[in-house]
């Protein structure tokens, strides 16, 4: 079985409840990403995402830039452990139309994340794998070596 721990991303990018909304918002831009886990000493406490920053309205809005994140973040988000099987965390995001689960030990202090882009660039490789597995029988009934 697969596990979430060989799949999750371990370099992460996370803020603090305490940290503006103007510093997540770079954060996201600058890493490419659209979920933040908010920790306090190394615990997931909650979840920013950039859809939660776009609801917050702050764009262009320099009095909602200074918002401390704690204030839009989702409080308690989901999260699976590291040893939770692959298929069964693809299930919960599909069920719940999640974008990201947390990976967190059994004390909540975070170890990864796991996104519908690490799933979409997963599934991209196994087409891939697939489509030369394709290729080579078709070569091989065409030349004969059956």
């Amino acid at each position: 079985m697969i596990s979430v721990s060989d799949f999750m991303t371990k370099d992460l990018v996370t803020v603090r409840e305490s940290d503006d909304l103007a510093l997540a918002e770079s954060l996201l831009k600058l890493g490419g990403i659209r979920h933040l886990p908010v920790v306090r000493e190394r615990k997931l406490v909650g979840i920013l995402t950039h859809r939660d920053v776009l609801r917050c309205g702050h764009w262009g809005k320099p009095a909602a830039r200074e918002l401390p994140v704690a204030d839009v973040m989702t409080r308690t988000p989901t999260s699976v452990r590291p040893a939770t099987g692959l298929a069964q965390a693809a299930q919960l995001m599909l069920e719940r139309k999640f974008g990201c689960l947390p990976v967190c030990e059994d004390d909540g202090t975070l170890v990864g994340i796991v996104t519908e882009a690490d799933f979409v660039r997963f599934a991209a490789d196994v087409v891939r794998d697939l489509d030369l597995m394709a290729d080579a029988v078709r070569t091989r009934e065409r030349t004969g070596d059956a």
